[in-house]
């Protein structure tokens, strides 16, 4: 089960400084070169790594790391205020709600301050922030608290959901440490890695491991399923610390665990830096992020579709559907051609596609590296921002029929960006749902309306007209995460 690393409390917890000392392992050049007595260098490893083999060598430690780096890891306070209805859970049913509040026999709701803990990291002196959305997330107030004690209220310049990210600012009067973003490729299987943060509220604590696994795909954090597994212990509380490695640069926002009893088994996860450079980047200069848009639907190769397309083991997209007129189409992308690379970094599957792109803003050039009737190929992509085409046609729909209560919008490529779905699937889509009939009898947020009464869906327009007439029975088709519901129920 994948919990992330948030500890709700209801007062701040002790500070400690946190030093870590007497590491068993180490990279030399890290801590200014070699010892005496180094061990001959392993063969085949690069001159910058060795493998620890003196007494010397294991006494080395990561402090002046930590010294450099746990200044710009910060703690976060957030409270929330939580309104609960005080109607018996046998009274939920909204039919039931309705008529006790028209008769004036509910109770007053009863409101109760929800407190939770966080980490951060400060990547400008002058006070920028990030850290996890999921720690900030609904706060109607919000506190950093540095190492040195000073505590500052923070801003929440802005936030995106769907990859668990969030910027804060705070306002001081002289410059604030802060953490510089590693640069170039990623971390290896194996590097040594430090995890800095607050689990459960002890004080700002720091960890060691090394990076278990890259593009871990299976955690379902965030809408970007692509994360740094690393055996660093990460506990409630550690949200929204820092990943560094030993030149003491920002590799990764820790962001959950994988836990079965709420504590750390040695199965962490990060969120990558450059998919942190990105939204920070966009949230200061935009005040929200933009993704940008591909313009092109497709499959993760299986092992049958390799074989059938040549290929020696399963790995790219192969494309299924070009959007007309899009980024795609435009660079020459088709239908059938499978995507092996973008930018020269190998794309696995579809959900290491989704990141890439991701992590990239509209208006930037990538270059796809494409198989293409099994020859290899390079397309020149301009990404773009995915368009408001057709237009969304937002409408609340009220009366007699199976929709009174249902807010409708036509799909589109923007849309379908906001709601985190992978596909854009032409359409009406239920966006939101109040009181009404279309609540009591099942219609969920998300779902696609295909047919009523036999007749198509293909736009808001085409619903509305449907359920304008009044009917004996209503016979109404949805897609749900791709199946066909049937509802048929009396007018």
């Amino acid at each position: 089960m994948i919990k992330a690393g948030e500890d709700r409390m209801d007062q701040s917890g002790r500070w400690a400084r946190g030093v870590l000392a007497g590491a068993s392992v180490a990279v030399l050049l890290a801590f200014g070169g070699p010892a005496a007595g180094a061990a001959e260098q392993v063969p085949g490893a690069g001159t910058a790594e060795q493998v620890p083999m003196a007494a010397a060598e294991i006494k080395l430690t990561f402090a002046p790391v930590v010294r450099a780096v746990a200044p710009a890891v910060v703690n976060i306070f957030s409270q929330r205020v939580i309104t609960e209805s005080q109607v018996p859970p046998m009274f939920a049913d909204p039919l039931f709600r309705r008529f006790l509040e028209e008769r004036g026999m509910l109770g007053k709701p009863r409101e109760r301050v929800q407190r939770s803990l966080g980490s951060g990291v400060i990547l400008r002196s002058e006070g920028v922030v990030v850290t996890n959305a999921h720690v900030v997330n609904g706060a109607s107030e919000i506190t950093v608290a540095l190492n040195d004690r000073r505590e500052f209220p923070a801003e929440l310049v802005g936030l995106d959901p769907r990859a668990d990210l969030a910027v804060l600012r705070i306002k001081s009067d002289t410059p604030l440490p802060s953490l510089a973003l590693a640069d170039g490729e990623p971390p290896e299987v194996g590097d040594l890695v430090l995890a800095i943060g607050n689990p459960f509220g002890v004080g700002q604590t720091v960890t060691s491991g090394i990076v278990s696994a890259q593009a871990r795909t299976t955690a379902g954090i965030s809408d970007y399923r692509f994360f740094i597994q690393t055996d660093a212990a990460i506990n409630p509380g550690n949200s929204g610390g820092a990943l560094v490695d030993l030149s003491g640069r920002l590799v990764g926002i820790n962001t959950a665990i994988y836990s079965r009893d709420g504590g750390s088994v040695g199965i962490g996860f990060a969120i990558p830096v450059e998919m942190v450079r990105s939204v920070v980047e966009g949230i200061l200069e935009d005040g929200k992020v933009r993704h940008p848009w591909l313009g092109a639907d497709g499959q993760s190769v299986t092992t049958e579709l390799a074989s059938h397309m040549g290929l020696d083991r399963p790995l790219g997209v192969a494309i299924t559907d070009v959007a007309k007129g899009g980024p795609a189409a435009k660079a020459g992308l088709a239908e059938g051609d499978v995507i092996l690379a973008l930018d020269g970094r190998p794309v696995f599957e579809g959900e290491t596609l989704r990141y890439r792109i991701a992590t990239h803003r509209p208006g930037d050039k990538v270059v796809l590296g494409i198989r293409r009737d099994g020859k290899d190929t390079t397309l020149a992509v301009t990404l773009e921002a995915p368009p408001e085409d057709p237009p969304r046609d937002t409408t609340l729909l009220k009366g007699s029929h199976p929709f009174d209560g249902a807010e409708v919008s036509n799909m589109n490529p923007a849309l379908a960006e906001e709601l985190g779905l992978e596909k854009a699937s032409r359409g009406v889509t239920v966006t939101g749902l109040g009181d009404g009939v279309a609540a009591r009898i099942g219609i969920r947020p998300g779902d696609r309306v295909i047919e009523v009464n036999g007749k198509a869906i293909d736009a808001v327009r085409d619903l509305k007209a449907a359920i304008s007439k009044p009917s004996r029975v209503w016979q109404v088709v949805v897609d749900r995460d791709g199946r066909a519901v049937r509802l048929v129920l009396g007018g």
